[in-house]
């Protein structure tokens, strides 16, 4: 089929042709004395997309999965007593990673389409007098459902309850798209992946400690080996790795930190917002709801819309992407076949958002859902057309 794949999954994303030339290098010593040059300076600059100063930044040759299992065994012992909210597929892999590495793991089992409630946490916390909870896991942003939880809430009934609990938090989806702040929010460790924010393919777990948590690390006794911090913190001191970085992805690091960094990071997140809610009003046009339960819910990065009853949400995924070469993201777990994902993050503006709800209307009209034509198209360019975000 002629003309590029329209990619509106929420991850892998689109990736910029500059990054794309930056990672056609040939193979390198990477033991040379001069690595470094590379590779510090990526410590540092990545710190400063997740907001932290006092943090350590570790990238490790995996997805956010290796991630999720990095900040776990690299800070816990086995049978440690974690707290997750489950309110998504993503919220519910990363508890199976948990209880698979033998913590014991309470789960708050919360509505899908809400995210988690600080409230629970709370109460849990308050309840806790001896400190047996060792950690506190939150999604921030649930990408089978399309929400956002507000990280800075679990912070402030942690602080309140004055319990010493680690703050675990899943940025894959967010971190790079929507406001982070590992510093002012307290959180101990963050886990993000190059194939969603950073604009990259996948195959890097992007990983941030605070001191808290490396100092948890050394009586820590869940085993590790690929993800020891220890093992890399000593070689990363001077630009290394314990054992054969992927070179293509660190020269895309380098040209993806530039790209965030000429935008910056408020306008990132500010960016991402606008278009989020041109989604917004085309589903709002459609007379279609949004998997997220309300408002203070809506995620800046995905969009999960529920189809109507007697539809199944995977006809409109294939025809979109047989017919008009348009890749949308499936239903997981509980809304499998009840819902399509709109992914709207990272490299991209308002007409590729509007090609992507084209393309939408047409799959969903195809397959029997009643929208007025162009309805869901034309809200989204009068809003976009009406804004000032972007300017």
């Amino acid at each position: 089929m002629a003309g590029r794949n329209f990619l509106f999954v929420p991850g892998p994303t689109n990736i910029p042709d500059r990054i794309i030339r930056a990672m056609a290098v040939p193979s390198e010593d990477h033991r040379s004395p001069i690595f470094g040059q590379l590779t510090l300076p990526l410590f540092e600059q990545v710190k400063e997309v997740f907001r932290t100063k006092a943090g350590q930044a570790f990238l490790f040759p995996a997805t956010g999965t290796g991630g999720w299992e990095a900040a776990l065994s690299n800070t816990l012992s086995p049978g440690d007593k974690v707290v997750c909210s489950r309110y998504g597929q993503f919220s519910h892999l990363w508890i199976d990673l948990a209880q698979r590495l033998g913590l014991d793991v309470v789960v708050l089992e919360e509505e899908w389409g809400t995210g988690t409630h600080a409230e629970h946490i709370e109460k849990l916390l308050v309840e806790d007098k001896a400190h047996k909870i060792k950690g506190i896991m939150v999604v921030q942003n649930e990408t089978a459902t399309g929400v956002t939880s507000d990280v800075a809430s679990v912070r402030k009934v942690l602080d309140q309850a004055k319990h010493p609990a680690l703050l675990y938090v899943d940025g894959v989806s967010s971190i790079g798209s929507i406001d982070f702040r590992m510093d002012e929010w307290g959180v101990d460790v963050a886990v993000a992946g190059s194939q969603k924010g950073f604009m990259m393919p996948a195959g890097m777990a992007i990983v941030c400690a605070s001191q808290k948590a490396l100092e948890a690390g050394k009586t820590a006794k869940l085993p590790r080996i690929f993800f020891d911090f220890g093992d890399q913190a000593k070689a990363n001191a001077t630009g290394y790795f314990p054992y054969t970085p992927s070179l293509p992805l660190l020269y895309g690091l380098k040209e993806s930190l530039a790209i965030i960094f000429e935008e910056g990071l408020d306008n990132i997140y500010q960016r991402h917002h606008y278009l989020a809610s041109g989604v917004r009003a085309a589903v709002a046009a459609w007379g279609l709801k949004l998997c997220a339960k309300a408002p203070r819910w809506y995620s800046d990065t995905v969009s999960t819309i529920v189809t109507p009853e007697g539809i199944s949400g995977a006809d409109v995924i294939s025809r979109a992407y047989q017919r008009y070469n348009l890749s949308l993201g499936a239903g997981l777990s509980q809304v499998a076949g009840k819902v399509f994902r709109i992914g709207h993050l990272g490299d991209l503006n308002e007409l590729m958002v509007l090609g992507a709800l084209s393309g939408t209307e047409m799959a969903m009209r195809d397959v029997g859902i009643k929208i007025e034509p162009g309805s869901g198209v034309a809200a989204a360019a009068e809003h976009f057309r009406g804004s000032n975000s972007a300017k």
